[in-house]
């Protein structure tokens, strides 16, 4: 059988020609659904209307996210549930099935390393490909119509729970992504970008120095979670001259 691994950025607006022709020629697409209002699946079953092409739902296993001792460990426990739950759904189906991923495959995601771990258990015999999507930061950076980086500097792109050691490590041009629960608080001085459902109907966008902003981001946070029914968000971070 073969897997399309299709980035679809934040729904259908952000779906490439090339995403679009992939999805088309598949049998179904397959995702996870965390209860019965998921929001996430609820958008994805919009990208698979929109191309005419059957949603399948895949029981979400559960996580420790309680910010677990061993943080990999649990992820990986996680990933190896979700590897039998697609490994399951893949086989019974067979044909041509498509994985949709929000943004771009590339950005902390976890479907191809799922999908690699499949074809590594061999249960099912499958090969597969990827297309890239639109990413969240390029959506923030479109939004707040700023590049990423400095002329001639890098930028470190990296998940909220490891910003302080970015921090502490020297970087000054930060893409903080997963941000969540975790803060921006001892950054007061550091000019934030940042951006909640970036490309969706509940997006919210607040800019400034992270002292002033914080609360503005609190209510924008609560605004977006009440609308959709879910937040995610990122946030560009640069250090003071």
């Amino acid at each position: 059988m073969r897997v399309r691994i299709l980035g679809i950025g934040m729904g259908p607006q952000h779906v490439t020609g090339e995403v679009a022709e992939a999805l088309r020629g598949c049998d179904y697409a397959v995702a996870v659904r965390k209860r019965d209002d998921d929001g996430l699946f609820a958008l994805r079953q919009e990208v698979c209307a929109a191309f005419g092409v059957p949603l399948v739902a895949v029981p979400d296993p559960e996580r420790d996210r309680d910010d677990p001792a061993d943080y990999p460990a649990a992820v990986a426990d996680w990933h190896e549930a979700r590897v039998a739950a697609f490994e399951r759904v893949l086989g019974e189906r067979g044909g041509a099935a498509a994985f949709l991923v929000w943004g771009d495959p590339s950005l902390y995601d976890s479907t191809l390393r799922i999908v690699a771990r499949i074809v590594e258990r061999g249960n099912v015999a499958l090969d597969y490909d990827v297309l890239p999507g639109i990413s969240a930061p390029q959506i923030l950076a479109a939004r707040h119509r700023i590049v990423l980086h400095e002329v001639g500097r890098p930028v470190h792109v990296t998940p909220a729970r490891r910003l302080r050691e970015a921090v502490a490590a020297g970087q000054d041009n930060i893409v903080v992504m997963l941000t969540g629960r975790h803060g921006f608080e001892g950054l007061e001085d550091w000019s934030l970008w940042w951006g909640a459902n970036l490309g969706a109907d509940s997006e919210e966008l607040v800019a400034g120095r992270v002292g002033e902003v914080l609360p503005e981001i609190e209510a924008a946070r609560r605004r977006a979670k009440d609308k959709a029914g879910w937040v995610m968000d990122t946030a560009l971070l640069r250090r003071p001259e």
